[in-house]
């Protein structure tokens, strides 16, 4: 069978190998996809693999011959899934491989937030350490974590990694899901969106990107924390309003905001978080040491193999 990679480069730059997938089939890697050359570069195609490039309707009324789609990591939302569902089309994802390296991730991020160590390192640099009279440095964050309360929105494998860490510094966690609301479980509290919107001194997302979180985090959303509080996506950009978020922001109704995702990427030079106060944006790299990378490439051709015996996938998707 034909099998195309659209968009490897994120998950393999060239530190990895594409091998395995030969014994399966014809392969096809291309570093990246634009929109409108999908249709020709699967064409032929049995064996479909996304990392950002969109699966619709549209593209399988062109392409016939597909039979398995795979995402290129956990999230799904570029597949149409009920359109494949229709068609008998298998769907994989790629679960659990990056949990360790996102919340690692996350728990960077939120250190940054509150222990400014590029400020102490460059009143180092720029020479200011002596001329600083009894060593304080109040114009530079220093916030310990011990006692903040950590709020999370979604708490699956990478959700419950981040709250393990923050038990560990002294914080209080809380958590609301789509499906638990109430209850205690291994150190965090279950509570309503609304009450962890009130009590959370760190707000951080851990849920998927669907209908009812697109844009969730608006000017509503933001209007429900707590005053100076601070904010962690490391989900889907889309969640956010980022207009919102940025003006809030600006005026100081949130602390600091620290993304590792965006709603269009690679970040667009009008987006308004670019210049907003206190605002740390990274790449989309959360997930990408070499090591996640790897156990992703391992369940990848996991969930082929199992396709192609059984013409069902370990992780699929279709219900």
């Amino acid at each position: 069978m034909k099998i195309v990679v659209l968009d490897g480069f994120a998950v393999n730059p060239g530190d990895l190998s594409w091998d395995f997938f030969n014994k399966y089939g014809e392969l096809t890697v291309y570093d990246k996809t634009q929109s409108e050359l999908t249709a020709e570069r699967c064409a032929d195609a049995v064996a479909v693999f996304t990392n950002r490039a969109e699966i619709s309707k549209e593209l399988l009324d062109k392409c016939l011959r597909i039979h398995y789609i795979s995402a290129l990591g956990t999230g799904y939302d570029m597949i149409d899934l009920a359109e494949c569902k229709k068609r008998g089309i298998e769907v994989c994802n790629v679960p659990g491989y990056s949990s360790a390296s996102v919340s690692q991730f996350t728990f960077a991020l939120l250190l940054n937030l509150v222990t400014d160590i590029n400020g102490f390192t460059k009143i180092v640099k720029d020479g200011l350490w002596t001329g600083i009279p009894g060593f304080h440095y109040e114009t530079t964050r220093f916030m310990e974590l011990s006692g903040m309360t950590l709020g999370l929105i979604g708490c699956g494998a990478i959700g419950k990694r981040v709250a393990e860490m923050a038990n560990t510094f002294g914080m209080k966690v809380i958590a609301t899901t789509s499906s638990k609301t109430s209850g205690n479980e291994n150190g965090i509290t279950y509570l309503s969106l609304n009450e962890l919107l009130g009590r959370s001194d760190v707000v951080s997302l851990h849920c998927p990107l669907n209908e009812k979180t697109r844009g969730m985090v608006d000017k509503s959303f933001i209007s429900k924390m707590k005053d100076g509080a601070f904010l962690i996506n490391t989900a889907r950009g889309a969640i956010l309003n980022e207009s919102d978020v940025a003006e809030a922001l600006n005026s100081d109704k949130l602390c600091g905001v620290a993304l590792d995702v965006l709603a269009n990427e690679p970040a667009m030079a009008d987006n308004p978080l670019l210049n907003a106060k206190n605002c740390i944006i990274t790449p989309h790299a959360a997930w990408t040491s070499i090591a996640a990378r790897k156990r992703l490439l391992t369940i990848l051709e996991a969930n082929l193999e199992s396709f192609t015996k059984t013409g069902k996938g370990i992780n699929s998707l279709i219900k």
